[in-house]
């Protein structure tokens, strides 16, 4: 019998090496090379009818796009309105944030409208689903959990049941005998995903994955993995906090700038329809280093707290610390106030939160960064009734944001009446009830914001 041939794969990048390396040279990471057994592979069609050859674009028939409803409607936004027939979906997360939870509410709902939905845990017994299912008051519902890891029975089953959807927790844990690796490796995990990304193309079912993260917050296993689904999706939030919002970080049917926002309770996940109004319910009004912004989250406007804390630092080395907000952002800015506006935040610990557990990274939240440091160095409160954007750039200045219209009237309706914005963005933009002060530096936003 011929031996059977053996590559290196890099878990992080996917690159092929015919010996083991200490570290990826397309990556740089180190350890990262996993073994697995060379395959052929008959190729396979992305589609029921991939096969017929090359046409004209004319004649192909359009795609059916009536979506599927999953029961709740910031988990639809982010999807683009829905679940496309077809869809091979990822759904990414840390342990414990309630990956499980959120689908098994989408699956109960769908399966509540009398049609049939799957669920296929690969980490939990029957029993277990039971009791999560009773806890949610999902108990009673029609839905069809099956304890099961085996590639090929779950692809007979399918075939078999042809379900509306198909819920697959997690792909890690998915083995076929076809690939000569163990459980949750790159070559298993690869063949896992694109025998479900040929069965919900052929079948036109929607088929949703969860996936592990990695320590970084990334999906674990190769890389092409991303690029093989349709949707990424990352379930994101602090254990702490109780809000948690849902992103797309890649979406072939919709927009990626969406964000869904859930509050997790004893059962299960509900929708924040006013994230805003949640974000900024526990804000105390006249304190040092608080300050409201406004950030675009695809369509929607949404109000956050920016929280900063600046302490003479004991240590030679002042302290760094962001939570929610981009870390080298932040020390841009803190090098921007000393440079620029003589702020000494060289020997000063800086502690910078956004409130809520969310993660910002729009430039147009810059301005409020900056604002806040200065007035928690200075010891000095914000303008109470005041929210604050703009980008800042390098020589101080403040740069124009888009969207000023929708985000003047999200701040309207939570109560604000000030708003310090770029000086050449709130032309025509303002909405009766709200004044705008337009700064073209920090220094002027500074001078307005902490009188």
């Amino acid at each position: 019998m011929a031996k059977q041939k053996s590559r290196y794969v890099c878990r992080q990048c996917g690159f092929e090496s015919l010996r083991w390396l200490g570290r990826c040279p397309e990556c740089g990471n180190w350890n990262s090379l996993e073994e697995e057994l060379e395959r052929k592979t008959k190729g396979r069609v992305a589609g029921e009818d991939g096969g017929v050859g090359p046409r004209p674009l004319s004649e192909v028939r359009p795609l059916e796009t009536e979506r599927l409803d999953m029961g709740m409607s910031e988990f639809n936004r982010v999807l683009g309105g829905g679940l496309v027939p077809g869809t091979l979906v990822l759904l990414a997360g840390d342990p414990g944030i309630g990956k499980s939870t959120l689908l098994m509410q989408a699956a109960a709902h769908i399966a509540g409208q009398g049609k049939t939905v799957l669920f296929v845990s690969g980490e939990e017994s029957a029993q277990q689903i039971k009791l999560r299912a009773a806890r949610m008051g999902l108990g009673e519902s029609g839905l069809l959990v099956w304890p099961e890891t085996d590639l090929e029975a779950i692809e007979e089953e399918v075939r078999k049941l042809l379900p509306a959807l198909v819920v697959v927790d997690s792909i890690q844990t998915v083995y076929t005998a076809e690939a000569y690796a163990a459980p949750g490796s790159i070559g298993q995990i690869r063949e896992a995903a694109a025998r479900l990304l040929h069965l919900a193309k052929n079948l036109h079912i929607p088929i949703v994955m969860v996936g592990h993260v990695t320590k970084d917050g990334l999906v674990a296993g190769p890389r092409a993995l991303e690029h093989m689904v349709d949707t990424v999706l990352y379930f994101e939030g602090e254990r702490q906090y109780q809000y948690r919002v849902l992103r797309a970080n890649k979406n072939r049917f919709g927009s990626t700038a969406e964000l869904g926002v859930f509050e997790m309770g004893n059962s299960g996940l509900t929708e924040v329809i006013n994230p805003s109004q949640a974000f900024l319910a526990e804000r105390s009004f006249c304190s040092p280093g608080s300050v409201v912004t406004a950030c675009m989250e695809g369509s929607r406007p949404v109000l956050v707290e920016i929280q900063a804390l600046v302490s003479r630092s004991s240590f030679g080395q002042p302290r760094r610390v962001t939570a929610g907000a981009d870390f080298n952002r932040v020390n841009l800015i803190i090098a921007i106030l000393e440079k620029r506006f003589g702020l000494e935040l060289a020997g000063q610990d800086a502690y910078v939160n956004i409130v809520g557990g969310i993660r910002i990274q729009e430039p147009a939240v810059d301005l409020g960064i900056a604002i806040a440091l200065a007035s928690s160095f200075k010891n000095r409160p914000c303008i109470a009734d005041l929210v604050v954007m703009g980008e800042v750039g390098l020589t101080g200045e403040v740069r124009s944001v888009q969207n000023m219209a929708q985000r003047l009237q999200e701040a309207k309706k939570m109560g604000f009446r000030r708003c310090l914005a770029p000086a050449r963005s709130f032309k025509d933009a303002a909405p009766e009830g709200i004044e705008v002060f337009g700064v073209r530096t920090v220094g002027e936003a500074m001078e307005a914001a902490l009188k």
